[in-house]
């Protein structure tokens, strides 16, 4: 008894000598100042979470909206809910080289399967408990060339994560209208970051699977790009991106996929307005069905802008925030000459991000469990306001109102066809961070 109370208080000054004497190194191994100066050796481990409260006090008919947060929940719904869970660490090897870890744990899509769908596509398992994945898992090697960094690996890619979801700065409150759509923010590939004149312009490149983290299902890449500016000692951001990928390249049946998109914004502390809108053309992606008979195979032609400011009540205490995004999945829609629209692809085409609402019309012919989401061809007008309280640095408590207008483009003599309706959301959302600087100032990005 004696000599195993002997080796317990043995283990314990062991420990606690090897804590004391490893302290200094511990801080600096886990300092995020010392990480942010590039310090040979340095990490931080770090992460974020948020979620709400919820209640949804209307629901569309139809179920419209895709992937939308809450996009088929029923009304008069209400629950708990995290949509985001973040732990990372990041590494200094020297000043030539460092490397990122992310695991993610994000909100299921849709969150409640509407009738006719029994699939899930998000981070539950089988049995209904949420899990971590890999997102980002990368080695950069710094000044490849002068002012040029190249990552290698799981990274984010120019969409919208680098640049304007960081001035837009709510992402615990929605998506950017990119990102809404399933533009992906990660992937795995080859990535060129430059950045020049004290951080005032810049480009990024990557060739990647198209898949994020998922295991490439086809030799077709997605090319990402986009060029930069900060302008006015960093309080007007203009940025123009651009993405290109095949979808299926088979004789007499070319068929792919282009987005180009333009931001801008006026970033300062008091207040931040921007604007975002993309065009995402599909070729060859819609059978529309003639008046009189006969069929054309037709590009779809997405569409999208969002409007936002956010700004200070009281200073590192209380903000407001408020946004409108408009978005037309299908601009080629034409009742005088047609008079139904079906996908032209298989169903597996349609879970390519950014792709998988872009058909019209009828459900004929389109994916399995896609009838049970109503009229795709309808516009949506998105809003959301609220408050942004903050208790403590990093730690921020948002009441806010989420709400999604729906309008079809059909007829009413067309398949699919439903009347204008909306889904309304009532939230307390709450948000913290811990381990890292947060920021939506451009040059503290």
């Amino acid at each position: 008894m004696k000599r195993n109370f002997s080796r317990q208080l043995l283990f314990i000054a062991v420990f606690l000598f090897l804590t004391i004497a490893s302290f200094g190194q511990a801080q600096f191994l886990f300092s995020d100042s010392a990480y942010r100066a590039a310090a040979n050796n340095s990490g931080r481990i770090w992460g974020y979470v948020f979620g709400d409260y919820y209640y949804k006090s209307h629901a569309d008919s139809l179920n419209r909206g895709g992937s939308n947060q809450y996009s088929g929940i029923p009304q008069s719904r209400n629950a708990f809910q995290f949509r985001r869970l973040y732990l990372g660490y990041d590494y200094n090897y020297n000043s030539k080289f460092s490397s990122e870890l992310l695991l993610a744990a994000e909100d299921n899509f849709p969150a409640y399967n509407a009738p006719g769908q029994t699939a899930t596509n998000g981070d539950q398992l089988s049995n209904g408990k949420e899990t971590f994945f890999i997102k980002l898992a990368n080695v950069r090697v710094k000044n490849l060339w002068k002012g040029t960094d190249a990552v290698v690996g799981l990274q984010t890619t120019p969409a919208f994560a680098l640049l304007s979801e960081r001035i837009w700065n709510y992402r615990s409150i929605e998506r950017t209208i990119a990102d809404i759509r399933r533009t992906p923010s990660y992937d795995f590939g080859v990535g060129l970051q430059g950045h020049y004149l004290n951080n005032s312009l810049g480009y990024n490149l990557l060739a990647a699977n198209g898949t994020s983290d998922k295991t490439a299902s086809s030799s077709f890449k997605w090319f990402y790009g986009d060029v930069w500016a900060s302008l006015a000692n960093h309080t007007i951001i203009l940025d123009l991106y651009a993405d290109y990928q095949r979808l299926n390249w088979t004789p007499g049946y070319h068929h792919d996929r282009q987005m180009i998109k333009g931001f801008i914004a006026y970033n300062t502390s008091p207040i931040t307005i921007g604007v975002e809108g993309f065009i995402n053309n599909i070729r060859a992606d819609v059978k529309a069905t003639k008046i009189g008979g006969g069929a054309d195979t037709i590009a779809t032609m997405a569409n999208g802008i969002s409007f936002y400011a956010h700004g200070d009540i009281v200073p590192t205490k209380l903000r407001w925030f408020a946004r409108v995004d408009l978005y037309n999945p299908n601009s080629k829609v034409n009742n005088s000459k047609y008079t139904a629209y079906s996908g032209v692809s298989s169903p597996s085409a349609y879970e390519t991000p950014g792709y998988k609402y872009s058909y019209a019309g009828s459900t004929t012919g389109a994916p399995t469990g896609e009838t049970s989401t109503g009229d795709p061809t309808s516009k949506e007008t998105f809003l959301t306001a609220g408050f942004d309280f903050m208790p403590f640095k990093d730690i921020h408590f948002q009441p806010n109102i989420w709400y999604s207008h729906y309008a079809s483009q059909l007829t009413s003599t067309m398949a699919g066809y439903g009347p204008n309706n909306e889904d309304v959301v009532w939230r307390l959302t709450f948000f913290f961070v811990f381990g890292r600087h947060y920021s939506n100032t451009f040059n503290q990005l």
